[in-house]
């Protein structure tokens, strides 16, 4: 009887992982790169919105990770640590002043909602315009974590790995973005409410 082998695309994360560091692989990679591109993509075209500037950032994330894979450490998730690679990498990107904001979050309404999720006020509905302008006086980092919990419905614990912070100093840092993208809001366009 013949053993069937495994085609590369029905291996886990982590056995493709372990076949690029013990072979180098490029073919291997090409596997993640299936996976993941997409994501990665819409994520930097969120960051830079222009196409072909994010499939260049994707590109080169790419080369990132195929460079670092070794220091990878199966403690979390293949797709958060490329996630805090992706974030990172855009932020950097922006603050190197390739790209002066952050562009506005599709579905601004949604994430807004979650923003007063755990809050007893109502933050009321924020135009996208004043979401854009309001998201470009808070610091990149108050605009990853926001991004990341209320856009990419990430959990606390996934935040925690990306920041590589405890789950209580996750939970604070969102708390503090949350109040200070409100205060801008309710500071800067209380004569409309």
């Amino acid at each position: 009887m013949e053993i069937k082998t495994r085609s590369k695309k029905d291996l886990s994360d982590e056995e493709v992982i372990k076949h690029i560091l013990d072979s180098g692989s490029m073919q291997y990679i090409e596997v993640l790169y299936d996976r993941y591109s997409q994501k990665v993509y819409r994520k930097c075209l969120s960051f830079v919105k222009q196409p072909t500037i994010a499939q260049d950032i994707t590109h080169d994330i790419f080369i990132k990770v195929y460079m670092n894979l070794g220091s990878y450490r199966s403690q979390s998730r293949f797709s958060t640590w490329l996630y805090s690679i992706t974030y990172n990498y855009c932020i950097d990107f922006l603050r190197k002043g390739k790209k002066q904001k952050l562009v506005s979050m599709e579905n601004q309404s949604k994430a807004m909602e979650s923003l007063e999720d755990d809050e007893p006020e109502e933050l009321p509905y924020i135009e996208i315009d004043r979401l854009t302008k309001i998201m470009d006086q808070i610091s990149s980092e108050e605009k990853m974590i926001l991004l990341m919990k209320y856009k990419d419905g990430m959990s606390i614990k996934d935040i925690k790995e990306v920041f590589e912070i405890s789950e209580s100093a996750t939970k604070m840092r969102i708390k503090r973005a949350k109040e200070k993208v409100r205060n801008i809001y309710f500071s800067t366009y209380k004569e409309t409410l």
